[in-house]
């Protein structure tokens, strides 16, 4: 899939899938909003109303209001390709994500997780 095609995907198309993903392997969906809230520094409040609007996934990381600069210790590959080493700032952020709802899923602690 080509970069620009997943920067211009809905919010509302994108988070879902990650929810779905983590519920399968028996996490609760307010951990996937744990991560996702360290992550970038939206609430709670802030995804729900994003999962019912027209935010493209690319302005969701764009916008973040308090990126976590913990951030840069979440090590590791993602699709084959190390989140690490990728040069797109963008799609280094889109990854970090999906790297954090994979240890979800593989049944990280939290603590962990959120690198405490």
């Amino acid at each position: 899939m080509e970069r620009a095609a997943v920067f211009s995907m809905k919010f509302s198309k994108v988070f879902p899938l990650l929810l779905a993903k983590a519920e399968r392997k028996g996490r609760a969906r307010q951990e996937v909003y744990t991560v996702t809230t360290w992550l970038t520094g939206y609430s709670d409040a802030d995804l729900d109303h994003f999962l019912e609007s027209d935010l493209t996934y690319g302005d969701f990381f764009r916008n973040a209001p308090a990126p976590n600069e913990n951030r840069r210790l979440i090590r590791g590959s993602v699709c084959g390709v190390k989140v690490e080493s990728l040069e797109d700032p963008l799609l280094q952020e889109i990854r970090y994500l999906d790297k954090l709802v994979d240890e979800l899923a593989k049944g990280k602690a939290l603590d962990k997780i959120l690198r405490k």
